[in-house]
């Protein structure tokens, strides 16, 4: 009789072991669909690869870059046109830099590769004094780089993996501490004029990302410039964002959705609109003022919106993701 009791125990613990490995496997293959969703939508919207383009990944180790890669290697076994993907890694030499890990990844992934070793670490560290931000001459130092490298290697497009919330935090920052509406565009022509950088992941939200390099386990490198510094002023708006979407549902998407709904003529530059030769000439406009009426954001307007979008997506990659299953 125990015994039997024993095995019904057994069974019963199998038989939920297993439904729990179908809801995670149902969850990750959602989170695939949904990245490959947002990355070819971003790709489309802004005309990002063409065919015969060499797309150079810039691969720093970290999360996002090894997803942009990841999805992106999806995206060219099903996309109608040819393009070829290089991965290239800074090796800064910063200290206990594990040198071996990207070629052993990359190695057995079969994505050609190239490593370039140019020491900016210790230039970033004799410049900048021990407690400063090092975010600004790291950069600088690393897009001169890049910039050399993708000429070298033939690249016609440089991938970068920033994603909706660093695209987000830069528009406050210039917004808060910049005194500008700028963000961080899905598409530039890079600032010596020669390069076109892309953002594949501009849709993408970083919680995404994270659970991704999660579920593929990449081997995520640190990094021991910005990564060790605790106060910086991105962190600060990163955090923000998050009590906002704790507290606000909602509100995060709808300003993201506005950086692509931008109606000069109710700002204040007069270099993108021409106020000056303003006059009424007794014809409608659909985007005039609206001064005396109520704003559609008084009653949430934005954020029910975009929520009921989101809705809409989240449900297609439901039935996607069964599909797979």
């Amino acid at each position: 009789m125990d015994v039997d009791v024993s095995e019904q125990r057994t069974e019963q613990c199998s038989a939920q072991l297993s439904k729990q490995a179908e809801k995670v496997q149902y969850e990750n293959n959602k989170l695939h669909k949904r990245l490959c969703r947002q990355v070819g939508q971003a790709i489309q919207d802004f005309d990002m690869i063409k065919e015969g383009d060499k797309v150079m990944v810039c691969l720093s180790g970290g999360k996002d870059s090894y997803t942009l890669l990841d999805i992106l290697l999806t995206l060219r076994a099903r996309a109608p046109i040819h393009f070829d993907i290089v991965a290239v890694n800074l090796d800064q030499k910063q200290p206990n830099f594990p040198a071996d890990i990207l070629p052993a990844y990359l190695t057995k992934l079969g994505v050609p590769f190239h490593i370039e070793n140019q020491d900016t670490y210790s230039i970033v560290k004799r410049v900048i004094p021990e407690g400063k931000t090092t975010c600004s001459l790291c950069s600088r130092l690393r897009r001169g780089i890049l910039y050399r490298v993708a000429n070298e290697l033939g690249a016609t497009k440089i991938a970068l993996g920033h994603h909706r919330d660093d695209i987000l935090e830069t528009f406050f920052l210039n917004m808060f501490f910049g005194g500008k509406l700028k963000g961080m565009p899905a598409k530039l022509q890079s600032d010596d004029g020669q390069h076109i950088v892309i953002r594949p992941m501009a849709y993408v939200k970083e919680k995404d990302s994270e659970r991704y390099a999660q579920v593929k386990q990449f081997p995520i490198i640190p990094c021991d410039l910005c990564g060790s510094q605790e106060n910086l002023q991105r962190k600060q708006i990163k955090q923000l964002m998050r009590d906002w979407e704790k507290q606000f549902p909602g509100r995060v998407e709808s300003i993201f959705s506005s950086l692509s709904t931008v109606v000069p003529s109710h700002l204040m530059d007069r270099n993108q609109f021409n106020f000056a030769n303003l006059e009424a000439n007794g014809i409608p406009n659909a985007q005039g003022d609206i001064a005396f009426d109520d704003e559609p954001c008084s009653s949430n307007f934005g954020d029910s919106k975009v929520i009921a979008l989101q809705t809409a997506q989240d449900a297609q990659d439901d039935f996607q993701a069964v599909s797979v299953m």
